[in-house]
């Protein structure tokens, strides 16, 4: 199934997400290259919120040019298999080899501003970033390395202290909904 069916039969979690998941599949009608970077008004992201297998804890990277932890992910980059490329930016972020999808349905949606900043010496305008996220789990075991181009930290924070962690205020109403998601499937035994 395509992403734009898949967001298309995805249930809204809140009032952030039915504005997102219009917003999204607007703009995937709107534009054909919707899946690269070269659309500069809003592409396709992915983001994997990894927990460790009981729940407790979130891996998250120290991300180098927003200098706050935040959830792994990424662009698509052309690649329309958005869970492929989740699980791929999640692995290639944090070092975890083993990194699985908890569900291979979407977990989230999320219309994200990027604020204009500096990447690689090059100015990138202000865009947004059509974002899926899915819920992976991962090995706390196995170790953790940064990837220097992006981040500078890699670790697995407590659920219930992740907030002291994140200097991106707009963030934590998304974090925010993720464990409010995450718990709800763990009391309906769904993971």
């Amino acid at each position: 199934m395509e992403v734009y069916e898949q967001i298309q039969r995805y249930e809204p979690f809140d009032e952030q997400e039915s504005r997102d998941r219009k917003q999204i599949l607007d703009y995937m009608r709107r534009y054909s290259n919707i899946y690269e970077r070269t659309n500069e008004i809003a592409h396709m992201t992915s983001s994997a919120w990894i927990i460790n297998p009981s729940a407790t804890h979130v891996l998250m990277v120290y991300h180098n040019i927003y200098d706050s932890w935040s959830w792994c992910g990424g662009h698509s980059d052309g690649e329309k298999d958005l869970l492929k490329n989740a699980l791929k930016e999640g692995k290639e972020e944090t070092g975890v080899k083993k990194l699985s999808p908890l569900l291979k349905d979407i977990f989230s949606i999320e219309v994200l501003s990027v604020a204009e900043h500096i990447k690689n010496g090059k100015r990138i305008k202000a865009h947004k970033h059509l974002n899926v996220t899915y819920l992976c789990v991962g090995d706390e075991e196995e170790l953790l390395r940064c990837k220097p181009d992006e981040n500078s930290g890699v670790k697995w924070i407590a659920i219930d202290e992740l907030e002291a962690y994140v200097k991106e205020e707009h963030m934590l109403p998304i974090y925010r909904k993720l464990i409010a998601k995450q718990r709800l499937l763990s009391k309906k035994h769904i993971i």
